[in-house]
């Protein structure tokens, strides 16, 4: 088996700098680091974990802890998450580990049982709450760990995010900019930063076009079709002013709102225009619906990357402000708005 020793004599390298270089650190060129990782290639070199903890005090595995089985609408999205982020850690030398919790464990008594066996070196965290305990609770420990999102505070921790205060801004200002003002927004639970982060937005826009605000325009729930559907029913049995356009959350909701209005006797744009944000899940693609949906996209896939190499980078050593991540979203219009 080829060691870091093997590896150093064939480069001409000190052990101490192929270290380096494979852990990718800011202080090796990257001429260097190709070399490195090609030879480690070639001479088919595995770390050795057990040898890296007693060295680094590290093990090299990151973990991710599921607190309850997927439900079979989740199962593909979280195949992928999973295959994804493994992929990704493995670029960086390291192995990613899931750890199903049972259900009759406490969340955060699962962590401190992982914390406790000092085998796991960081956690990647996903769906963070406005003031998540999961956050709160590896603070306190000082266990490292990359967030899928942002807490509702400043982020004194590795992240990847996009701007969702841009995207309901954008997805509101796409249909104020053709002339609505009763603007529906079904967005996503209550207790989730994103989805509060949309709201602002939503707000923020209003407010530049001189439109007030009406919290009876914004209903919240989970990110699933029957969401769309319902909520979508329900404003129109309102009495009142009825909704011209409505924006959905998420592509499920979008689909259960094209569900809802069919069902009504009510055609998208004619009747009421439709605009989504596209997370462009492999089994909920804007391309299957009934008719495509304008709005914004963003592909949850391109967070597995970032993901791995901002918790990875920040073990290494790497500084708070080059590990938080706020990626873009690209606009897309279909022709599911119509100017009134």
């Amino acid at each position: 088996m080829t060691t870091l020793k093997d590896l150093s004599r064939h480069l001409g390298l000190s052990v101490t700098q192929v270290s380096r270089a494979l852990n990718d650190h800011s202080d090796v060129s990257d001429g260097t680091k190709e070399r490195v990782r090609q030879a480690a290639f070639e001479l088919n070199y595995q770390p050795n974990l057990m040898a890296r903890r007693l060295v680094t005090g590290r093990s090299g595995i990151v973990g991710f802890l599921q607190p309850r089985i997927p439900t079979s609408a989740e199962s593909a999205f979280f195949t992928n998450f999973l295959s994804g982020l493994s992929e990704n850690f493995a670029k960086f030398d390291r192995q990613f580990m899931l750890h199903m919790s049972d259900k009759t464990t406490d969340e955060l008594e699962a962590y401190d049982r992982l914390v406790r066996t000092r085998s796991i070196d960081g956690f990647v965290v996903t769906e963070p709450a406005f003031d998540d305990k999961r956050v709160n609770f590896l603070r306190k420990k000082k266990i490292p760990f990359v967030l899928h999102g942002q807490t509702m505070d400043a982020p004194d921790y590795p992240f990847f995010d996009i701007d969702n205060v841009a995207v309901g801004y954008d997805l509101t200002k796409m249909l104020i900019d053709r002339g609505h003002k009763r603007i529906l927004f079904i967005n996503g639970a209550q207790a989730a930063s994103y989805a509060e982060r949309r709201v602002i937005g939503y707000q923020k826009a209003l407010k530049e076009a001189g439109i007030k605000f009406d919290p009876d325009m914004v209903v919240r729930g989970n990110m699933v079709a029957e969401t769309g559907l319902l909520e979508t029913i329900r404003a129109f049995q309102r009495s009142g002013e009825k909704p011209t356009a409505i924006i959905a959350g998420n592509t499920r909701i979008s689909t259960g709102a094209l569900m809802a209005l069919s069902a009504m006797g009510l055609s998208m744009p004619d009747d009421v225009s439709l605009v989504a944000h596209d997370d462009q899940l492999p089994a909920d693609s804007n391309g299957d619906l009934p008719r495509p949906v304008s709005g914004t996209s963003s592909p949850l896939s391109a967070s597995w990357e970032p993901l791995a190499e901002n918790l990875s980078r920040f073990l290494d050593g790497a500084e708070l402000s080059e590990v938080q991540t706020i990626a873009p979203h690209t606009f897309v219009d279909l022709g599911s708005i119509k100017t009134i």
